[in-house]
């Protein structure tokens, strides 16, 4: 079955409203699939998340820590979310989906590294198919390039061990973790508010967009004259809304800190 071409301009540039529209509810969808994931009853989520928490810290530090020459240690330490992605039961293919934004900017850290560390580690002389013709002859892997290589690897690594720590704990729990390490509960509120107010600043912001779309529906875009009105009203949006979920925790007897999201009975749940 093929695609009906839109036949004016106007129709495309409805089209494409309905795609920029598409792509923040497509956001928010994500963001709740990762809840859902975060919440089933499975082995790795019943563990105790100031276990997972200080796992997942000490894996990320240790990754960190290895030396920039030294490949073969970051791939034997990848055994670690492959485990992680068996045992969960996570989905490998969805989850690189939802990170496909952030692994091409982490692996991009360390480009310009072979312009400045160009220090020959080894040379490969090659494979030599004939007596006249041989592939990769003389070739040189310098510092830089494995460098480049290792950096790569260690934001691999550690955005998907932070991302797995995610989708198997709730961000409740981990909270709740934070402040059993003694993280200021200021820090941890920003925390969790944050990540709880993600996908209503993403409704708020499709709503604008798309009340800017059917005042101006043949405009491609939003036109960099409303950018500073539409922006300063979302903050104001943003401000009420806050205000409103703070009088909301505050009926709810919030004082700053977290209590065990399982209750007392399984706080001390084994592994």
């Amino acid at each position: 079955m093929t695609k009906r071409k839109p036949k004016d301009k106007t129709e495309k540039t409805t089209l494409k409203k309905r795609t920029q529209k598409d792509k923040i509810g497509n956001a928010i969808h994500e963001i709740t699939k990762i809840d859902e994931l975060a919440r089933q009853d499975k082995l790795i989520n019943n563990i105790h998340p100031l276990i997972k928490l200080i796992i997942t810290i000490g894996y990320i530090l240790f990754v960190i820590s290895t030396p920039k020459y030294n490949v073969s240690k970051l791939v034997i330490m990848a055994v670690y979310p492959v485990a992680m992605f068996i045992l969960g039961d996570i989905n490998f293919r969805d989850s690189i989906k939802r990170l496909r934004i952030v692994l091409p900017l982490v692996c991009l850290i360390g480009i310009l590294n072979p312009f400045f560390d160009r220090h020959v580690l080894f040379r490969f002389n090659g494979i030599e198919l004939t007596q006249n013709l041989s592939l990769f002859k003389n070739l040189a892997i310098t510092g830089g390039i494995i460098s480049m290589l290792t950096l790569a690897l260690k934001g691999i690594l550690t955005v998907i061990a932070s991302y797995i720590l995610i989708a198997t704990t709730t961000i409740e729990k981990i909270c709740y973790a934070m402040r059993l390490i003694k993280i200021p509960s200021v820090i941890v509120t920003q925390v969790m508010l944050t990540y709880r107010y993600v996908t209503l600043l993403l409704s708020e912001s499709g709503r604008i967009t798309q009340a800017y779309a059917l005042r101006a529906p043949n405009q491609k875009g939003i036109n960099i004259k409303n950018w500073g009105s539409l922006l300063g009203h979302l903050l104001l949006r943003t401000i009420d809304r806050a205000d409103e979920i703070y009088n909301a925790m505050l009926l709810r007897g919030f004082n700053g800190d977290f209590p065990n999201p399982e209750g007392r009975k399984n706080s001390n749940k084994k592994i």
